[in-house]
């Protein structure tokens, strides 16, 4: 007789998918997880990437911009990312000498190739929305497991933005009894999350800062002429200096005086974005040391700007932990460090958690939480009016 984890009280073992706006591949986490909810205990199992190939990274570029999109091209893509998912999965199974029959459930964020939490004025059909594909009936029949996702939805039909969902996964991983501590996740966007000492949900507070690595990923890959796909360790844009000017300008847009809750995304940050900037750089006649430099300025800029706004009068932050892929960046890191002289800004491998990682682990609590039919939004920071259970469920 075949009995339910969540049903029985045992640990679960869930494989959390994450792949985030900067495009660059999947992420998988394998973590068994103790309890739910906000006193839920992980335990992460092993981490594995499966990195996309340049034309598959080319093709979900063209999908998240409009004049290159068409809907036979999402709808294809869908299916075909629900089989490099699942494929992900099986993947990183063996990779961790593990059997697939060991793993209860999968939960996949998804891709997001459009996220629009505030509607188009003036058309009375646009409404908050959001599309993250990858099928997950297609991940669930590829490995023979439950499969959990397309989380953000509900949040949005309850009032929220659908992101940031990172701040409940930070709440349960680094909250700390003596020590304020600011989590920033720097994928494509970047997103933070502030945990006074002691925080309990409603003390938290969280918002995307805007973008993370996108700008920098976008200005090396047509600066290299397509060679490169990002700036490793931030190397270019040290042999650069930011033109202040044109930093100015950029800090200027509009999103960065917003109130909290916020999110955003490759709409208002993405090609369009980045094709500006470089032609602004070239009009000042920037070399591609200082264009890469401004625009690593720029996410470093974005991000303590928004902490001096919002959240420095709020709550007292003894230490920044770094996350995802601008973690290894360490031009922007210094740049940080000099920005923030009264914090520590570390990255969570300090802390001996992996800092590519945390997205994944973060989905997997999402849907264990989910089959549990546990509230797994969190209101203070996405804006919903409530809590609710985010998910959907695909049979093997």
């Amino acid at each position: 007789m075949m009995f339910s984890p969540w049903k029985d009280g045992r640990p679960t073992v869930v494989v959390g998918l994450m792949s985030g706006t900067s495009l660059d591949g999947i992420d998988a986490a394998i973590v068994r997880i103790h309890g739910s909810g906000f006193e839920a205990s992980v335990e992460l199992l092993h981490y594995y990437n499966k990195p996309y190939e340049p034309e598959l990274r080319q093709r979900l570029r063209d999908l998240c911009s409009e004049e290159n999109s068409n809907s036979a091209a999402v709808c294809s893509m869908n299916a075909y990312l629900g089989y490099q998912f699942g494929t992900a999965v099986l993947e990183a199974v063996a990779d961790a000498g593990m059997r697939i029959d060991e793993v209860d459930l999968v939960s996949s964020h998804g891709q997001t190739i459009w996220h629009q939490p505030i509607p188009e004025q003036g058309d009375p059909y646009a409404v908050a929305s959001t599309l993250q594909i990858g099928d997950i009936s297609v991940i669930a029949k590829h490995t023979g497991k439950l499969t959990a996702g397309d989380f953000r939805p509900a949040d949005m039909a309850v009032g929220g933005q659908g992101a940031p969902f990172a701040p409940y996964g930070d709440l349960i991983l680094f909250r700390h009894p003596e020590r304020g501590r600011l989590l920033q996740n720097i994928g494509g966007i970047g997103n933070c999350t502030a945990l006074p000492a002691g925080a309990d949900p409603s003390d938290v507070l969280a918002f995307d800062t805007g973008p993370g690595n996108m700008i920098m990923d976008a200005a090396a890959h047509m600066l290299s002429g397509g060679q490169l796909s990002y700036d490793d360790s931030g190397q270019w844009a040290a042999r650069g200096n930011p033109d202040q000017d044109l930093l100015r300008e950029m800090m200027a847009h509009p999103y960065f005086h917003a109130e909290p809750p916020k999110s955003t995304g490759r709409e208002l940050f993405g090609h369009n974005y980045a094709v500006s900037f470089l032609e602004q750089a070239g009009l000042r006649n920037l070399s591609d040391e200082d264009t890469m430099a401004t625009a690593t300025a720029f996410t470093a800029h974005s991000i303590a700007d928004s902490y001096v706004k919002y959240v420095f009068p709020r709550h007292t932050i003894d230490e920044v932990i770094i996350t995802g892929g601008g973690a290894h960046n360490k031009t922007l890191l210094s740049m940080l460090r000099e920005l923030l002289p009264e914090q520590k800004v570390m990255t969570s491998k300090a802390l001996g958690f992996d800092d590519d990682a945390k997205e994944a682990v973060i989905f997997a609590l999402l849907g264990n939480d989910f089959m549990l039919g546990v509230p797994n939004n969190l209101p203070a920071a996405t804006g919903a009016i409530r809590p609710t259970v985010m998910g959907k469920l695909a049979l093997p």
